[in-house]
């Protein structure tokens, strides 16, 4: 059996932190996944030697979910990793991972988070991190009620509409202007989203800010780094004592001042944004807004968790949509066959009108883009850890308490055994008629069970809308060099350089 350490599973900017690392990982570390025997989990073999040696080349690697799924072509689709403080499940197929959400989840409902991510949710004050408990189900009635539910999404289109306008403004004004140039899709496409997530949570599009704490007044693109870019960036920031519990009396104070100020400039300006909204709200101006309703709906709220919970909403609306609408252009851009086909059929069902929501039910190849978009790039490509809190089964195999578990999506939707030719971006799989056109759940994108995604239907109508409406209007095609630009952010599947494309506008 190989030795496998867990530096390939790390992600680090901090040499100093590498180099620290590295120290206790020849000292204390010796991780191996092996299959599991139905008797419980066998005994760690011993191997002689130190394990790190002969895996230093895997450290450039540094994408878990991958080298998860490597390991599961050899280990089986659930294995377990061993390192000096617990043992860790790794679930790599749909069929054992809807197991632990659906089937098991009253035994592994507790999450399991990060140093980083502690810090930056609050200790779990969010819809997506917090535990299942009556916080949870309070505050996801409340997000489904105003912000993310079918009426909700009713309520909040006209931003979207509005939103898609302003963007195809922007490519048009591009392509008339420098029509022989790239233009860079993000930078028009994530300024327009995150003016959506305001609007949808605040009532406005915040062109600036002065904050108090801060002492400084900042524009909207200060605004969109304090609380979108630089927690995401955050959130990813590996503290090695996660690892060894029995270490964390060791400090980490670079990365301990790190995650400190980025929740701190966090907290500033959600605050200074509230108070702007107090301000209008005593002027009696109310809008359809997330915040308005908290205040008067959620009064059990502190104001603190009210918020989080505002904040939740603007980070989740401007980055999980980005990732999947940026991926679904560049795999078109690359595929001018498939471009055309889902051109075509725009033209057959729309003719020359603009694609519209009610509309997407009509465009099942549409639906096979964005679902196979999902499929190939899942936004969020782990499951944030979850503890085992009781003895319990999984693919008929003992998992006993104290474990615990990470459900590997990307391996779910990389499985051989289900999907064919899994690497391969390929939307005709979605057309069987085995799928319902409007089925949100035919990958494992959104997870399943009472911990689905809340904000499904959301990412649908703003991706599929968007798709649409941008192949409608112009032919794509990738800019010089971009179709093997595909490197990705450290442990997630967000573009690592934005999408350099070229346009034609199709009425020309």
């Amino acid at each position: 059996m190989d030795t496998i350490t867990l530096l390939q599973l790390l992600q680090t900017h901090s040499p100093a932190v590498a180099a620290f690392s590295l120290f206790f990982f020849f000292l204390l570390l010796r991780l191996r996944p092996h299959k599991y025997k139905h008797e419980g989990l066998p005994p760690v073999p011993a191997v002689p030697g130190l394990p790190v040696i002969g895996n230093l080349l895997q450290l450039k690697e540094k994408k878990p979910y991958k080298t998860f799924t490597q390991m599961a072509h050899k280990h089986g689709p659930i294995y377990s990793i061993r390192t000096g403080a617990s043992t860790l499940i790794v679930l790599n197929s749909a069929q054992v991972a809807k197991e632990a959400m659906v089937t098991r989840f009253s035994s592994i409902s507790t999450r399991k988070l990060s140093n980083a991510l502690k810090i930056l949710t609050s200790d779990k004050c969010m819809v997506a991190t917090s535990d299942y408990n009556e916080f949870h189900k309070t505050v996801k009635r409340h997000i489904l009620a105003n912000f993310l539910g079918a009426n909700a999404q009713k309520r909040h289109r006209i931003h979207r509409e509005g939103m898609m306008e302003n963007i195809l403004r922007q490519f048009d004004e591009h392509v008339k202007t420098f029509s022989d140039l790239a233009v860079n899709f993000r930078k028009i496409f994530a300024t327009e989203l995150f003016g959506l997530a305001l609007k949808q949570a605040l009532g406005n599009n915040i062109e600036s800010i002065h904050v108090e704490e801060l002492g400084s007044t900042l524009s909207r693109e200060d605004i969109y780094k304090i609380l979108v870019v630089d927690i995401m960036e955050g959130a990813i920031e590996v503290d090695w004592r996660d690892f060894f519990p029995y270490l964390k009396w060791i400090p980490n104070r670079s990365m301990e001042m790190k995650i400190h100020n980025l929740y701190i400039r966090r907290k500033a300006v959600m605050k200074a944004l509230m108070n702007e909204q107090k301000k209008r709200m005593a002027s009696g101006r109310e809008v359809n807004c997330y915040f308005d309703y908290l205040v008067s709906e959620a009064k059990d709220l502190t104001e603190d968790q009210v918020s989080m919970l505002i904040w939740e909403t603007i980070i989740e609306t401007s980055d999980t949509t980005l990732v999947t609408t940026e991926w679904a252009m560049y795999e078109l851009a690359k595929d001018k066959t498939r471009q055309g086909r889902l051109y075509e059929e725009l033209r057959d069902v729309c003719g020359q009108e603009k694609v519209t929501e009610e509309q997407l039910a009509k465009l099942p190849y549409l639906g096979a883009v964005f679902h196979e978009t999902l499929r190939k790039h899942s936004p969020a490509p782990i499951v944030p850890l979850r503890y085992v809190h009781e003895d319990t089964q999984l693919g008929g195999y003992h998992i006993p308490t104290g474990s615990e578990i990470a459900i590997n999506i990307y391996g779910c939707n990389m499985d051989e055994d289900r999907w064919e030719n899994p690497y391969e971006w390929k939307p005709e799989r979605f057309l069987d008629e085995k799928y319902d056109p409007m089925d949100l759940y035919k990958t494992m994108a959104f997870g399943a069970g009472k911990r689905v995604c809340a904000g499904s239907l959301q990412a649908m109508l703003i991706a599929s809308t968007a798709i649409g409406r941008l192949v409608q209007q112009f032919e794509w095609e990738l800019g010089q060099g971009e179709e093997d630009n595909v490197d990705t952010v450290g442990l997630t599947t967000h573009k690592l350089h934005p999408l350099q494309v070229k346009l034609r506008c199709r009425n020309q």
